[in-house]
């Protein structure tokens, strides 16, 4: 009687292990078959434009090898790497040009996109060029735009990620401040302009990661990791009006790219 038990005891015992292998293995298998592609989109705060160094096949698009995506994919080398992200891009650009990469093998993606859309370049060339009461009304245009059109052409490019890459996890990052209020500017726009285009995108911002926590995505704030490197730090990690590359106007340096960006996106990622 006694043996009998014990080898029933023993071959429950086998048949456990056998079990806790099988699942140990066909777990193994789920990871190596879990999706690893990324996939960098959005406009040129995703292409790099502004840190030098541009692919040269990637053409006006001005992709950047010192771009946070491409430092981040060269530092963790997925399984596959599309960077589609491409200066001057809006969101329906975003829909059109640059989702074709996305797919079941997607497992992350970036994205920066928005600005544009709501005509920040067109502000600060007129801020730049024209009165502050000039400037501050095209402002306000452009937070009008941000509060009433925006939300609904960021759920248009959320939905359509989610739908071509539903495994997905989807980093929607932000824009930094632009200025450094009471800081070492001497010259150029009055510091009522500066704390209106700074207040600006922290409403692009505010309204960018809503519509993004909505989608379920992961909202990546830069405002703090460009603190104290801002237009007027006397350490900025942007450049200024640039007369001379007026595209690199506004935009953040490599050292932008690597020390605002990156480490956001590495987090959330």
């Amino acid at each position: 009687m006694r043996r009998s038990r014990i080898t029933a005891y023993v071959t429950s015992f086998l048949f456990a292990a056998v079990l806790a292998l099988t699942g140990a293995t066909a777990a193994q298998a789920a990871d190596s078959a879990t999706a690893t592609g990324y996939v960098a989109l959005g406009d040129s705060y995703s292409s790099g434009v502004g840190s030098g160094s541009y692919i040269s096949s990637s053409g006006s698009c001005k992709r950047s090898t010192k771009a946070y995506p491409y430092l981040w994919a060269a530092s963790h080398a997925p399984s596959s790497f599309d960077f589609t992200a491409c200066s001057g891009a809006v969101t329906d650009d975003v829909i059109s040009n640059q989702l074709g990469p996305l797919g079941s093998g997607t497992s992350l993606v970036s994205i920066t996109v928005g600005g544009n859309d709501a005509g920040f370049a067109d502000v600060m060339t007129t801020c730049v060029l024209y009165s502050e009461s000039t400037c501050l009304s095209r402002i306000d245009q452009a937070r009008a735009y941000v509060t009433t059109t925006l939300p609904g052409k960021l759920d248009k490019v959320y939905s359509a990620i989610s739908a071509k890459a539903p495994s997905a996890r989807v980093v929607v990052l932000g824009y930094p401040r632009f200025y450094k209020l009471n800081g070492s500017c001497i010259a150029g726009l009055t510091e009522t302009e500066r704390s209106a285009i700074n207040d600006a995108a922290d409403l692009l911002n505010s309204t960018t990661e809503k519509r993004a926590v909505d989608h379920g995505f992961t909202f990546g704030d830069v405002t703090t990791t460009f603190s104290g490197h801002e237009i007027c730090s006397g350490d900025s990690w942007l450049h200024s009006v640039n007369w001379l590359n007026i595209e690199e106007s506004y935009h953040p340096t490599a050292a932008g790219q690597s020390g605002g960006y990156l480490p956001v996106f590495a987090s959330a990622a």
